[in-house]
């Protein structure tokens, strides 16, 4: 019986060897075990016509055989696809891979807390030196800056390495759009290919980024992230949800005997005659989307006498692999065209999982136009916060930490398919590249090296042009120097967006607070040339533009 390390091993082999997509790799060992083929060894002996029956795919059976044959003839060379001879590596670079995947000089894993000590950040908050700082750098690594600042207060519970990794996310997912934008780069993104397909999302700064849940992995705080977390935490309780439960009732019986069902409900939204209302409830299985709207038809028999009512559900189920999950969607119009694929798309983009919703829609005879999405979406986020509001539920990731996936280096096909540095072998994690935190602190540390301390005008811009990539002062520092100055600059950086965010903590929503955080970015970053001239280059940033965004005490 083929072991945890064979189907480990196999699953290597698909997406690192041969390039498959994790969630087709899932989909075909699977199939294969149905057959009895669980591990590369029984594919490698069995024949060719076993394979394809098992996969229904003639190409991919004969790669996937030959593939397993060539492996058992060099079990130790590596998993991606390397030239004979080229299974040799030197101390140094062996060094590093062993440094990037959590471990040091030898099998002994770093312990959760000294690893997260190794990306706390500096944090300078005294208002006058931050007042009078201003910094040359490019968009990029300033945006990284809002994220990862922003991610200790909207997700808490993440770990400095897993703010650092979600944040290089947004600064790929960002700097590609805009590479395409400008004419740098062309065709759809890894994203819009669908590589990311079953994996969770989350959203920072309004984009949405596919994340890696990291297996049970615990950390715990120091004891000033332990201090100040109440007051990190945005409490979404502060700001009041104005749905209202009209016309339906919190607990509906699917069965006698059975626990009650909880439903929430939007506030209805009539137009032109027609009227509109989002109901949202909790199912953890497919099966259970019958039973949970036949009882809440049960309940509210004028629900059917309404014009449509078109359903969403998105739950969470299990692949029988390694305790991994992916996630099952389906959707009904009942006549309302679209409808049913809108509601998952802002599923999706909530993160809602283990959600069912309900629209219903009295139709009042007048057309609507692109103002029924609108209601729609309304209604539905309405729902959805009501639930949270009411039950406490939230469908998302939840407090489980993430890395953000490195969707791109996925699909770039290279000679080592992906970059050693930036592929994970944590708990279960097979061959999906991620960003790595240490990375991202690399490149905030080197991207805010230069400071302009004595600006000749008022605006401190005389020295050094916009767009220009010279240093303001001629004077030579040593290393050490250079490397105080560069933690110096990130600290006074992260401290006057700390200071930002601090003051509308307890006045907004963790949704709003992502929302705004974009426009803030956008209102203080470096000036540069529109156009392909612009890409990378560096300008301006005053830190007390940054100060300037605080919410006013009234």
């Amino acid at each position: 019986m083929a072991s945890q390390q064979d189907l480990q091993e196999l699953i290597r082999l698909m997406t690192t060897g041969m390039r498959v997509p994790m969630k087709d790799a899932l989909g075909r060992v699977k199939a294969l075990q149905t057959k009895n083929l669980r591990s590369i060894e029984q594919i490698a002996e069995s024949p060719l016509a076993d394979v394809t029956s098992a996969i229904n795919d003639a190409k991919a059976a004969r790669s996937l055989h030959n593939a397993c044959k060539a492996r058992l003839k060099n079990p130790s060379g590596s998993t991606t696809a390397k030239r004979t001879g080229s299974t040799l590596e030197n101390p140094s670079k062996r060094l590093r891979q062993s440094l990037d995947t959590g471990f040091i000089h030898g099998p002994e894993p770093v312990p959760p807390q000294e690893f997260e000590a190794s990306f706390t950040l500096p944090v300078e908050t005294d208002e006058n030196i931050i007042a009078n700082t201003t910094l040359l750098t490019n968009r990029a690594p300033l945006v990284l800056a809002f994220a990862v600042e922003l991610l200790r207060f909207t997700m808490s519970a993440q770990p400095p390495s897993s703010r650092l990794s979600l944040g290089q996310a947004v600064v790929s997912a960002n700097s590609r759009s805009k590479a395409v934008s400008i004419g740098i780069e062309k065709g759809p993104s890894a994203d819009d290919q669908g590589w990311g397909h079953g994996q969770p999302r989350v959203k920072v700064m309004g984009r949405e980024v596919t994340v890696l849940k990291r297996g049970g992995y615990e950390w715990k705080r120091d004891g000033e992230e332990e201090q100040h977390r109440s007051e990190d935490v945005v409490k979404a309780e502060s700001v009041p949800s104005s749905a209202t439960e009209t016309g339906v009732s919190q607990d509906v019986s699917e069965t006698p005997g059975e626990a009650p069902r909880s439903w929430s409900a939007s506030q209805p939204v009539t137009l032109k005659q027609s009227t509109f209302i989002v109901r949202a409830t909790k199912i953890t299985a497919p099966s259970q989307r019958q039973s949970a709207i036949q009882s809440l038809f049960a309940t509210i028999p004028s629900l059917q006498d309404a014009s449509h009512n078109a359903w969403a559900y998105r739950v969470r189920v299990p692949t029988n692999l390694f305790n991994a999950t992916t996630i099952k969607e389906e959707s009904f119009d009942d006549g309302e065209s679209g409808s049913g694929d809108f509601l998952l798309k802002n599923m999706r983009e909530t993160n809602a999982v283990d959600t069912l919703v309900v629209m219903t829609r009295w139709y009042g005879g007048i057309m609507l136009g692109p103002d029924r999405w609108r209601i729609m979406r309304d209604c539905l986020k309405d729902a959805l916060a009501e639930r949270l509001r009411v039950t406490g539920e939230q469908a998302t990731v939840g407090d489980e930490a993430v890395w953000g996936l490195d969707l791109e280096a996925m699909k770039n096909k290279t000679g080592t398919a992906g970059s050693a540095s930036s592929r994970s072998y944590e708990a279960g994690v097979v061959g999906m590249p991620i960003h790595r935190p240490e990375a991202a602190k690399a490149y905030l540390l080197k991207s805010f090296a230069t400071r302009i301390d004595n600006p000749s005008d008022a605006t401190g811009e005389a020295d050094v042009p916009q767009g220009s990539t010279t240093k303001s002062t001629p004077k030579r520092k040593t290393a050490k120097a250079l490397e105080l100055e560069k933690e110096e600059n990130v600290a006074r950086l992260l401290g006057a967006l700390r200071l930002l965010y601090g003051s509308w903590v307890g006045h907004l929503t963790a949704a709003e607070l992502d929302r705004r955080a974009w426009g803030w970015y956008v209102a203080v970053r470096p000036e540069v040339e529109s156009g392909p001239s612009g890409w990378g280059a560096k300008g301006h940033l005053k830190l007390a533009n940054i100060l300037a965004l605080r919410r006013k005490e009234s």
